[in-house]
């Protein structure tokens, strides 16, 4: 799978090996399933509120940190995964948390599944 990070605004500086870096170990972590055809590995697009989610970092988060997790929940989402209703939640969040851990494992950094508690 081809990862392409494009930062399309100016406002906040964004280092992209550094989040390249963060979310290709993901990509690993999570065992993204192979597609069985060439159309088939572009999943789609993930957009991230660069500009917000470095607005509302908390100090004691990292901001490279926060960008990983908003990552892997929008992949999350590509794969099929949704959080409409709560059966729905519980799927999604299990394979977030699941992935997340793994990758915590691979890092050594915590990264709590961005949609916890949400229902």
């Amino acid at each position: 799978m081809i990862l392409v990070l494009r930062n399309l605004q100016r406002a906040v500086p964004l280092r992209r090996a550094r989040l390249r870096k963060k979310v290709q170990a993901d990509l690993k972590a999570g065992k993204i399933p192979q597609p069985d055809f060439p159309d088939e590995y572009n999943l789609g697009d993930i957009f991230l509120g660069v500009e917000y989610i470095f607005q509302h970092c908390k100090e004691n988060e990292d901001y490279y940190d926060i960008l990983t997790v908003t990552a892997t929940h929008g992949l999350c989402h590509l794969l099929g995964f949704t959080h409409s209703m709560e059966a729905e939640w519980q799927k999604r969040y299990q394979k977030e948390k699941q992935v997340l851990e793994e990758l915590s494992r691979h890092t050594g950094t915590r990264f709590p599944p961005l949609s916890r508690g949400l229902f």
